[in-house]
């Protein structure tokens, strides 16, 4: 066979393997599970998505709701902007409160 021809051809890739589900039968979808719902947050604290997360759509719901009724009860953060709190050397040296003007007579 030519080598134009060969690239056709289908290469033997190993066999599929099926990636275990996110979600065991055993675990219990729960705000207080955080150990489960850590899993399908992003750095961001944002939810992730179902594709991303390979759940079905009665777990992702679940997941869903189980996330917000933590972040109500301040269980996990609502955003998690941790750049939004760095405080550098040049917002400590500045001065903050009102400006009083030097009276001089």
């Amino acid at each position: 066979m030519d080598k134009s021809k060969r690239s056709f051809l289908k290469s033997k890739r190993p066999s599929f393997r099926r990636r275990l589900p996110p979600i065991q039968s055993g675990d219990r979808i729960d705000y207080r599970n955080m150990s489960l719902i850590s899993r399908f947050i992003s750095e961001q604290g944002k939810i992730l998505s179902r594709r991303v997360n390979k759940l079905t759509l009665k777990q992702q719901r679940l997941i869903t709701i189980a996330i917000k009724q933590a972040r109500i009860l301040s269980l996990l953060p609502f955003l998690n902007n941790e750049k939004q709190f760095e405080r550098t050397d040049e917002s400590i040296a500045r001065p903050t409160g009102l400006r009083t003007k030097n009276k001089s007579a």
